[in-house]
């Protein structure tokens, strides 16, 4: 029942975001994957799991607003196609770079009442688990990180880089972030999932509509 409110109360670019009922927290949860971001103004928590992808979670501290991204690369320099899907607001795949998913998630706390001055983020992820690959998880760090200082955004607080995956849940309406490490050695999935996604991303076009402030 709870569940089906919020999904009545969540933005219909939203709707497809699995959610879940949290027993524990006594609130609903929205689960995101790589490439996606989600953003409420209702008593929402948003929950991933990362690799060396990064999650950005960006708040407004006096309404609430805000939200979480999940990032697999910094930046693309693809040319961005456009398509037109009517009166269907679809999340665009460009929003597995980090340039895209940063700009969606501001623009869109900022479309639904919240003030760049009051916003606060907390940043996770970056973890050295491809091992066989480029440190991109140390990219995505300096990405971040250098994107937030050029917005003057204030970091309140950051779990950066390692060797190990994390669950971060983070709940917009206080601000508040909890990090479980994970074993890296029995998480095999993740490093599979990001290392396929990668591949994915690196050999498909960048599809949606895209518009930056």
């Amino acid at each position: 029942m709870e569940v089906e409110q919020c999904l009545h109360q969540c933005l219909p670019e939203f709707a497809h975001i699995n959610h879940y009922w949290d027993r524990q927290r006594q609130m609903v949860v929205a689960k995101i994957l790589p490439g996606e971001f989600y953003m409420t103004t209702e008593n929402t928590a948003i929950a991933t799991t990362l690799g060396s992808c990064i999650a950005a979670c960006i708040w407004d501290t006096r309404t609430g607003i805000g939200g979480m991204n999940h990032f697999m690369l910094p930046h693309t320099q693809k040319e961005v196609a456009e398509v037109n899907w009517g009166r269907r607001n679809r999340i665009s795949d460009a929003t597995r770079y980090g340039n895209y998913a940063m700009e969606h998630l501001i623009n869109k706390i900022l479309s639904h009442g919240g003030r760049r001055r009051n916003f606060r983020a907390k940043v996770f992820g970056g973890a050295k688990v491809l091992t066989r690959m480029s440190d991109v998880g140390q990219s995505n760090i300096d990405f971040v990180l250098g994107y937030l200082k050029d917005e003057n955004i204030c970091i309140d607080n950051a779990d950066l880089g390692d060797c190990y995956p994390r669950k971060v849940f983070f709940e917009p309406g206080t601000g508040k972030a909890l990090i479980k490490r994970l074993d890296n050695l029995r998480n095999d999935t993740i490093v599979r999932r990001e290392r396929d996604y990668q591949d994915k991303i690196d050999h498909q076009t960048v599809d949606g509509d895209i518009e930056l402030f």
